[in-house]
């Protein structure tokens, strides 16, 4: 491949990735009160197809379709698009889906609820929903003048890897608030995209405890034959 092909290559891989993230914050901005969770772009012959995911689907439909018609004419119009479609389709688990649950704990928050309380109701959930751990990080200025950050944990959150990056779902908000800017990370770990050998330690403690008292055990049978 020349210099010139790699170029081209680049330029259009560019181009894609910038149209994607286009497509992506217009439906987060218009599809919010949905509960919007992702974007798959879907190219055919006969045009392009937009499957977006939300937690209310009703809300993105709208009455008789009323509201997926202006929505299709309008990211026609935005973005050049000739004949597309939109396809919802209903987030079957929002609790496991880190962009729903971001969204909503910035909801929450702007609605005057305690940034603590929304992390740790959020944790609660995401852990009932089934998940294998749930990271949750608020920063800025939280409680004075000073920026700062808190982080809420639960269960086990893969940091790196193959693994990380196979079995967590990430997202990252933000919300203006009285006390001013603040952002919101979450990170979710899905137990069902743990890879095979891959073996979670549902408490390490407890194991760790047994052990110890087995090996006490062992010692004392040993000192009991010796004598």
């Amino acid at each position: 491949m020349s210099a010139q092909q790699r170029r081209t290559t680049v330029k259009s891989i560019l181009i894609t990735s910038k149209s994607y993230a286009d497509l992506d914050e217009f439906f987060e901005k218009e599809l919010r009160d949905a509960g919007y969770g992702g974007l798959e772009i879907q190219k055919s012959p006969v045009g392009i197809t937009l499957k977006v995911y939300v937690a209310r689907p009703g809300l993105a439909i709208g009455r008789r379709g009323t509201g997926i018609k202006d929505l299709t004419d309008k990211v026609g119009a935005r973005f050049n698009l000739t004949n597309p479609q939109i396809a919802v389709t209903e987030v079957e688990n929002p609790e496991l889906n880190a962009r729903i649950m971001a969204a909503r704990i910035g909801q929450i928050v702007t609605r005057g609820t305690a940034f603590r309380r929304a992390a740790q109701w959020s944790v609660n959930n995401v852990m009932n929903a089934g998940a294998a751990g749930v990271e949750i990080s608020v920063a800025g200025k939280l409680r004075s003048d000073r920026s700062h950050g808190e982080k809420y944990r639960a269960g086990i959150v893969p940091k790196s890897g193959d693994t990380a990056e196979r079995s967590v779902s990430q997202a990252t908000t933000d919300v203006l608030t009285k006390m001013g800017l603040y952002g919101i990370k979450v990170k979710i770990a899905l137990r069902d995209a743990l890879p095979p050998d891959f073996v979670m330690k549902e408490d390490v403690k407890q194991e760790t405890e047994e052990r110890k008292e087995d090996a006490t055990a062992e010692a004392e049978g040993a000192q009991g034959t010796g004598r």
